[in-house]
């Protein structure tokens, strides 16, 4: 069997040549997997089964950084990737502003500073630092013979975000979407959004220490191929030259005057917001979300910046209020609370997930986002079931579902579902995620296998 091998620039042609069938289509083989991990026993001889899933092995060095082992079984074979993260440190604020794209042409407002609480950033990995995992992913076949060798930098926020916008893709309202970070995993996870959903975002805003960085970010999602101009220029191409959608976008940076309060309306008005940094601390006060005024409108908030213990995002507070208990006598309206939060793996979330283990939380307030999806023949039965009546299934792609079948009378499995469904569409949506090895596997695997068909990469025969 050839060896494929995959640069990095193998990987980011790729992953920009990637068409929305290709995204739906990666993303529903994560789905599938994703669901026999939380759903299958070692009985079942699933090579996707959490049983066969390790957790990553951490090698923390003197100088600060982390190198993390992530092996992983899926049903084509086995896998393991080796990245090495930056640590953490204090960074001192930098002259910052908010700008606005009105469709892309930019106007500049005040870059004094101001020492507000929230004014200043939050002790994350400095910018001068690389937040990028460096190292690479191996894959071989059922029979241990090695399949692939490919560059793991764009590949870990890829398949971070493919994850991450599953439950994206399902959400009535994605007019406002926020974004907190600007590196590889921002870019990513915009760039899906876009593709996935671009019509229907109305505003992208940007919050990030550098102005610089988020600039050159947004000239990137449209020029990936080309070194981004040095601001204020800005080479954007126009809508008729470009197939990806051009909502209006804001970039917010921590040193303009009105920090907190630009802050609290962006959070406010948000439909989704995704969290891409490594921080130490809450980017954001609590309060903008579990005070009455900010619990009236549903958000999908995806945390997956953070993956320590000592690293938090979201303030505990925010995830202590989306498990309570839902009671009938709120003198406010409130969006629908799931009453747990949503993760990618239960065990490693227990273990690594700051956020989860701040705010103390037990295994009955989490669920695997696994339990929600369902398989691709299941979702196509579903469509042929509904065709021609009133439902919520899309064409083709990821859909949600009850992984098991609820107990109790037609009706009360009907309410449960349709519980399940207006939360997950409509309420308050955490999802955490600290990444799994089964991703990386089943992820590159199907890169892999577009990259034989497209022509990418280098073969090694008899490898």
């Amino acid at each position: 069997m050839p060896l494929t091998v995959l640069s990095d620039g193998d990987v980011r042609a790729l992953l920009h040549g990637l068409t929305k069938e290709d995204i739906l289509d990666l993303q529903q083989s994560l789905a599938d997997a994703l669901h026999y991990y939380s759903t299958s026993t070692g009985d079942d001889a699933n090579g996707c089964c959490s049983s066969y899933q390790p957790l990553r092995t951490a090698l923390k060095r003197s100088d600060g950084q982390t190198t993390l082992f992530m092996p992983a079984s899926s049903n084509d074979g086995l896998g393991v990737k080796i990245v090495t993260l930056s640590g953490p440190t204090a960074k001192k604020d930098d002259a910052a502003s908010l700008s606005s794209f009105d469709g892309l042409s930019l106007s500049t407002q005040s870059t004094s500073s101001s020492t507000t609480a929230f004014d200043t950033p939050q002790d994350s990995i400095a910018s001068s630092q690389s937040t990028t995992p460096k190292g690479s992913l191996t894959l071989l076949d059922k029979y241990g013979a090695t399949r692939a060798l490919v560059n793991a930098e764009e590949i870990t926020a890829f398949r971070t975000a493919l994850a991450s916008t599953m439950l994206f893709k399902k959400r009535t309202n994605v007019h406002d979407v926020v974004v907190f970070g600007a590196g590889k995993q921002a870019y990513w996870h915009i760039r899906l959004a876009l593709l996935l959903r671009g019509p229907e975002i109305h505003h992208l805003n940007i919050i990030n220490r550098s102005f610089e960085t988020a600039h050159n970010l947004i000239e990137k999602l449209y020029l990936p191929h080309k070194e981004p101009a040095v601001f204020p220029t800005i080479n954007i191409p126009t809508a008729e030259t470009t197939d990806l959608s051009r909502p209006k976008v804001q970039i917010l940076t921590p040193g303009h005057t009105e920090y907190e309060r630009l802050l609290k309306q962006t959070i406010r008005s948000s439909a989704v917001i995704f969290c891409t940094t490594p921080s130490l601390s809450p980017l954001f006060p609590a309060s903008y979300l579990t005070n009455p005024e900010g619990r009236k409108k549903g958000r999908y908030i995806a945390a997956i910046g953070s993956y320590k213990p000592d690293m938090v995002e979201l303030h505990p507070d925010i995830l202590r209020q989306n498990v309570a208990p839902q009671h009938s006598h709120h003198h406010h309206r409130h969006a629908r609370q799931g009453g747990a939060i949503i993760v990618d793996s239960l065990e490693a979330c227990m273990k690594e997930a700051g956020e989860i283990i701040q705010a103390g939380l037990g295994g009955r307030e989490i669920v695997e986002i696994g339990e929600l999806l369902m398989l691709k023949r299941d979702a196509e039965r579903r469509r042929q079931e509904a065709k021609g009546s009133d439902h919520e299934l899309d064409n083709s792609g990821v859909e949600l579902g009850q992984a098991k079948k609820a107990k109790g009378t037609n009706k009360e499995v009907d309410d449960a579902e349709k519980g399940l469904g207006e939360w997950l569409h409509r309420g308050n949506v955490i999802y955490k995620s600290v990444g799994l090895g089964l991703m990386d596997v089943v992820v590159g695997s199907g890169l892999v296998r577009l990259a034989d068909e497209r022509g990418f990469g280098t073969r090694v025969e008899e490898f």
